[in-house]
């Protein structure tokens, strides 16, 4: 099993390389804005490549192991869907250019890979050295769903205050508007000294890398609750966020079309969370968590399609029905790049403080000149 193991560790990695090389050296060759017929086609292409990895794990490390990949593929790619809207919020409040977006969302997904695979090493030992760490994750589970269901109102998304962004700024000076697709250049400072500026995209990577992070705090403890086989975890979950990049460009001008969306994925973290809790009492097999989550999943499409088809055939006035419009998104969109506004703002302040105490240096000076 261990020589098992360490080939498919092998085959895995090239099998990550190729794709990132195919998706870098071959689809986005050239900085384009990606239309939604070309990301399906990328897309087909990822979830292709899934599916024949996981019928080489179905095969090489049994039935068992090929199920569970299947499961937290499945999983974590619905769950991930969370981060699309994100990233149109994200987007749409940096005015990042469209051609200039894929460059973005693939450094941060490589740095999404990086952060998960760390995150599910320490999350797989926790659970072998302290079995009931997987209550706390179950209870934790059972909490984010019940809390995606019964909150009122979105939590705002406000990529301009980002902690890490503002402590970012206090390092190392950010330019006023964009420089081509590059992450840092060199030019003069307000003292005249040539130094280097990151520019707002390598601010939007870092607002992207962050909300990842905060998005695998519930996805990891959820495929932790089909297995803890951390080949399988991380496996399954490299190749979801993969497919992410190319799901975004396919899916982010339909994302309202998936009104019931939340209430799937709540289903989901709600049904892991008590198998969790029940494990020591009742093991459910991994063929039926597929078959439950594949369930709920359906019913969530199905119900939005019909949703969907009933707003249309509707009166076109306002009857005073959600349209299922996401909040933060048209708020967004009713403001012309409000986080590239404010960083901008915030760039000519910190530009007028420097200045000011570059006066009042050189004055001082001055002063104890004449003395």
């Amino acid at each position: 099993m261990t020589d098992i193991t360490d080939v498919a560790w092998i085959v895995f990695i090239i099998s990550i390389a190729a794709l990132l090389a195919l998706d870098l050296g071959v689809f986005n060759r050239k900085a384009h804005v990606i239309k939604p017929r070309e990301a399906l086609l990328q897309s087909a292409t990822f979830i292709a490549a899934a599916v024949i990895f996981n019928i080489g794990v179905y095969v090489w490390m049994g039935p068992q192991a090929g199920l569970e990949f299947t499961t937290g593929y499945i999983m974590e790619l619905m769950l991930s869907v969370d981060n699309l809207f994100v990233f149109v919020i994200v987007f749409a409040s940096f005015c990042v250019p469209p051609e200039d977006q894929h460059k973005v969302l693939f450094y941060g997904i490589i740095g999404a890979l990086v952060f998960r695979f760390a995150f599910i090493i320490a999350g797989v030992a926790l659970v072998e050295t302290f079995s009931w760490v997987l209550y706390i994750f179950g209870a934790f589970l059972i909490y984010t769903a019940l809390k995606m269901v019964l909150k009122k109102e979105e939590v705002a998304v406000e990529p301009d205050k980002n902690v890490l962004v503002r402590g970012f700024r206090k390092i190392m000076p950010v330019t006023k508007g964009y420089e081509g697709d590059r992450f840092f250049v060199r030019k003069p400072d307000a003292t005249g000294k040539v130094v280097t500026w990151a520019t707002p995209m390598l601010v939007v990577l870092l607002v992207v890398e962050t909300t990842d992070i905060m998005f695998a705090v519930d996805s990891i403890p959820a495929i932790l609750g089909i297995t803890t086989n951390p080949f399988i975890v991380f496996s399954s979950n490299a190749f979801a966020i993969l497919g992410l990049r190319s799901m975004y460009f396919a899916l982010a001008h339909i994302m309202n079309a998936f009104y019931y969306l939340k209430y799937a994925l709540a289903g989901i973290l709600s049904f892991v969370g008590v198998k969790m809790l029940i494990a020591d009492f009742y093991h459910i097999p991994v063929e039926i968590s597929l078959a439950v989550i594949i369930l709920i999943l359906a019913v969530a499409i199905v119900a939005s399609l019909i949703r969907n088809r009933r707003i249309e055939r509707g009166p076109a006035v306002d009857t005073g029905v959600d349209t299922g419009q996401v909040p933060e998104i048209e708020e967004v969109q009713a403001e012309a790049c409000p986080a590239l506004a404010s960083l901008q703002a915030d760039d000519t302040t910190d530009t007028t403080e420097e200045t000011d105490r570059s006066a009042s240096k050189g004055s001082r000076n001055t002063r104890k000149g004449k003395e």
